[in-house]
């Protein structure tokens, strides 16, 4: 294992929900191996209340969450990205800034509970999160010292193809 912590990045539009459940996911479950961020390209400058009341529920410490732009992360001073998976369509099918250092990306789309409103919706909310721990799990669980850039990319690739992955683009593409 490497000494410093892999940086990962979770991009969705209006980083307020996706993104943010998964920024705390692996924050969480990366025991320090992992220091996880979360951003959007128009962020909408809220994190998404059941995001918080979900999460809050769970135990996480939610007091640093927010919703913030992607071009934070693209300044000369900021930690340099091993790692960028996109959990939503729209972000995956944007022109993103260009990354200092290369990371890896993937597409990890999943449908947005933000857009259920009323009954439902905080089943909507704990189903990503399910999606997203399950994807974490399988991201976690790969020899990231010992594998080639080109071989990570495939599997995480593949880790984005599984159970909820939204209809909406091609996963992986």
């Amino acid at each position: 294992m490497t000494d410093q912590p892999y940086d990962v990045l979770f991009l969705c539009t209006g980083n307020s929900a996706r993104s943010i459940l998964g920024e705390a996911l692996l924050n969480r479950m990366g025991d320090g191996r992992f220091r996880a961020y979360s951003a959007g390209s128009f962020p909408k400058g809220d994190v998404h209340p059941a995001a918080l009341a979900l999460l809050g529920d769970l135990g996480f410490d939610t007091s640093g969450l927010r919703s913030k732009s992607w071009d934070e992360f693209s300044a000369p001073d900021v930690p340099k990205l091993d790692f960028i998976f996109t959990v939503c369509d729209n972000a995956a099918g944007e022109t993103c800034p260009v990354w200092p250092g290369n990371p890896i990306t993937a597409h990890w789309g999943i449908e947005d509970p933000a857009a259920v409103e009323g009954p439902g919706q905080r089943e909507s909310f704990e189903r990503a999160l399910h999606y997203l721990s399950n994807r974490i799990s399988l991201f976690l669980a790969l020899p990231h010292d010992s594998i080639d850039a080109m071989a990570m990319e495939r599997k995480l690739k593949t880790i984005g193809r599984t159970e909820g992955a939204s209809a909406g683009r091609e996963a992986g593409a």
